[in-house]
């Protein structure tokens, strides 16, 4: 097992989750557990589809902030939790906490943001697609090491139309805004799933098959989709690069393409943030 920067430390994670059915919140945990290399109690979790409430969320004793997908639930539309979620987005940029949200969370950084997101189910991608880096994106501090042109995996059908003021676009395929970072602070948004790797996407597809019916409408389709999955992506390390980058420095010995095994995959007994003792927190 190589010496992680991330496991050897106290780093603390906040992950906000919108999955109501505990299958997927559980392989959720599971996806970001494997990407960054996280031991499970330094992954805090918030779920604001089973009724957590992000509003009262201490970001004292956090580290860093991630933001995952969504499954059922759109960007687009407001619940009781929206309006908490955005400020809690808020409260992390105006501390400058490092954030990064994958799919539904890079759209919910965009709207929190004053970026404009929209329902556009005739540009859904699903399966690994084509990303560009743009020139800023080639000279961004976690996207540098990217090949020019990657792959990534990916399911939405929503997307960021419109970006927040003080940002830039960092990718881009036939859709803009495949990835993003505000301008003066490590807050990034990923229209593609940085979480997935090939088979976590496959479990996904064909869970939420039905969400995505007029892009799936038979199994031929789903095959052909699922049959798109690279098992291997520069984006595999990118979580891992976000926390070494901007929150812990590697050690030496940390190859970035050795993963950590996990213990008890599929089951990670993840605590609620607000259980976590800190002695020395975060200062605002």
């Amino acid at each position: 097992m190589v010496n992680s920067p991330l496991t050897s430390s106290s780093i603390c994670v906040l992950l906000v989750q919108c999955r109501s059915a505990p299958r997927m919140e559980t392989q959720e945990q599971t996806c970001f557990l494997e990407r960054t290399r996280l031991h499970r109690n330094q992954l805090h979790t918030v779920n604001v589809a089973r009724g957590d409430d992000p509003a009262s969320v201490s970001l004292d004793a956090v580290d860093a902030f991630l933001i995952g997908g969504a499954g059922k639930y759109s960007a687009t539309q407001t619940y009781p939790w929206t309006e908490g979620l955005h400020g809690l987005v808020r409260r992390a940029v105006d501390r400058g906490l490092p954030t990064l949200g994958s799919c539904w969370g890079h759209q919910v950084l965009a709207r929190a943001l004053g970026g404009r997101v929209v329902h556009d189910p005739d540009h859904s991608e699903l399966g690994c697609g084509w990303v560009e880096l743009t020139e800023a994106g080639a000279n961004d501090p976690l996207f540098c090491q990217f090949s020019s042109r990657f792959q990534a995996n990916m399911g939405h059908h929503d997307r960021v139309i419109k970006l927040p003021p003080g940002t830039t676009e960092l990718a881009r395929n036939d859709q803009p805004h495949q990835a993003f970072r505000l301008d003066d602070a490590p807050v990034y948004g990923t229209q593609f799933h940085s979480e997935l790797d090939a088979k976590r996407e496959r479990e996904r597809i064909l869970v939420y098959r039905e969400y995505y019916r007029s892009a799936l409408p038979d199994a031929e389709t789903v095959q052909r989709v699922l049959d798109t999955l690279a098992d291997t992506t520069e984006v595999d390390n990118l979580l891992y690069d976000f926390l070494t980058t901007f929150v812990a420095r590697p050690h030496p010995s940390a190859a970035p393409t050795t993963l950590l095994p996990l213990d008890g995959i599929g089951t990670p007994g993840l605590a609620p943030v607000a259980a976590r003792p800190r002695s020395s927190p975060r200062s605002a």
